[in-house]
């Protein structure tokens, strides 16, 4: 009989002690960057690394397509149309982005920043 409970309070245990690490409070600063990332460092940057953008949204591209520029370049990002808040932007306007990096490889490597955030 010991022998037949032992792995059900075994599987128990670990059941247990998994619910409680995936239950623990996610610190949302330290998934947010808080150093602005140069347009020239975003293109050297992981896939999928996160990056805070200080600069210009100079021009639609289409399909919620922009080109962001900094002191530094140019770069590919992508806005979902809700995240404007029905704001109207000029080119010179200076704004905040705060996104990740999502590379594609094909047919070459294209490097562009998924926006989260723009900050008015």
């Amino acid at each position: 009989m010991k022998n037949m409970l032992l792995p059900l309070f075994t599987a128990s245990a670990l059941m247990m002690g998994t619910a409680t690490v995936s239950a623990a409070p996610v610190n949302q600063q330290a998934l947010t960057p808080t150093t602005v990332t140069s347009v020239k460092q975003a293109h050297q940057l992981k896939d999928d690394s996160k990056v805070l953008l200080k600069g210009q949204v100079v021009k639609s591209l289409g399909d919620e397509k922009y080109e962001f520029r900094d002191s530094t370049g140019t770069i590919k990002v992508e806005i979902d149309d809700e995240l404007w808040g029905g704001r109207a932007l000029s080119p010179t306007q200076t704004v905040t982005l705060l996104g990740e990096i999502d590379i594609d490889y094909k047919p070459t490597k294209r490097v562009e920043v998924d926006v989260d955030e723009v900050r008015f």
